[in-house]
């Protein structure tokens, strides 16, 4: 009478007889509940399936390849000029595909190029989930993008992601575990990565020193960063595209790196930054703002802090970043 009910809905199968028919039927919690109740062990007839599985991961070719990173690519510019909050459902489905592909795939061959476009697309929904406020869904994304780097065997795309990552220790309170973390991506990349990367490792260390109070190893990892930066105007590092990193740029991290000791010399940086930004780089201009904030508040001067918190404030609304919202209203406490 029970398995009737059962498998009609008309009774819910309690956790006691849960425990017993998971045994007796060889079948997950999720499997039992969420679908119609067997009557006897399942067959093993899945093999079908499976195979057509396979066969539509192998088939993926480099078009596809592109189409994913194309996609990711999209993403990223949505990203930078509108925020990430109305992006989450894209980021999802977009990470879903990529790996139902790479979970499929059987050869190396395959493999490889579908690992390193999720790889890519992961660290760039991590960094997402950051700035909007959703740390453990930022985590798993990371510790998916190190995975997909490592099937990938592209230690850039590893590195990177280990030293973002850091961010989430950092923003968390643990910025000394986040050195700690930024330096084990130096390790891992050696002398295998291109100097616009390393470049961004050291920056990335001199910002995560500057909130461990590392003030000597936070100024040593900014001159590395300044001679290991190519230079000319060019930003985008070819073998590694969310990288971002100029002259420009570095000035910018650098300005907010001195900010966050309160040297002097960040005024001067940031400014220089404020020049030369892309517009399309909005929630960047709000972290700018921001570090203007920071650094006129180090000189007691509060008229340039007003004037600038507010341009941060407006800037981080409009690309509904968390993260820079936080920040500010940190700021703002201050003045």
């Amino acid at each position: 009478m029970y398995v009737s009910e059962w498998e009609n809905d008309k009774r819910t199968i309690s956790d006691r007889y849960a425990t017993i028919l998971r045994q007796l039927l060889g079948v997950t919690d999720a499997e039992l509940r969420d679908s119609p109740l067997p009557i006897a062990p399942p067959i093993a007839d899945g093999y079908d399936e499976l195979l057509s599985r396979i066969d539509s991961a192998s088939s993926v070719c480099q078009s596809m390849v592109k189409a994913f990173n194309d996609q990711t690519e999209l993403l990223r510019t949505m990203d930078r000029q509108m925020g990430a909050s109305a992006l989450v459902d894209q980021m999802t489905g977009h990470l879903g595909a990529l790996e139902d592909a790479l979970n499929f795939a059987v050869l190396p061959s395959a493999r490889q190029p579908v690992a390193l476009a999720l790889a890519g697309a992961s660290t760039l929904a991590a960094w997402q989930a950051i700035d909007s406020g959703a740390v453990e869904r930022a985590w798993r994304n990371y510790e998916l993008a190190k995975r997909a780097a490592r099937d990938a065997e592209a230690p850039m795309y590893l590195a990177h992601a280990m030293a973002e990552q850091a961010y989430v220790l950092c923003e968390a309170g643990r910025p000394s575990l986040g050195v700690d973390l930024v330096r084990d991506a130096q390790r891992t990349l050696a002398q295998a990565g291109s100097p616009r990367l390393r470049a961004w490792l050291s920056a990335a260390e001199a910002e995560l020193c500057a909130h461990a109070g590392l003030h000597d190893d936070c100024k040593r990892s900014l001159d590395a960063a300044v001679a290991s930066i190519p230079p000319g105007p060019e930003d985008r590092d070819p073998d590694m595209l969310s990288i971002f990193l100029n002259g420009a740029h570095l000035a910018r991290w650098r300005g907010n790196v001195l900010a966050l000791l309160g040297d002097n010399d960040a005024v001067t940086s940031l400014y220089e930054a404020l020049e030369v930004v892309d517009p399309s780089f909005v929630r960047a201009q709000a972290g700018l703002h921001a570090d203007l904030v920071q650094a006129h508040l180090a000189r007691g001067e509060y008229d340039d802090a007003n004037i600038h918190l507010r341009k941060a404030r407006l800037l981080a609304s409009r690309t509904g970043s968390v993260r820079q919202r936080r920040r500010v209203d940190l700021l703002s406490a201050r003045l």
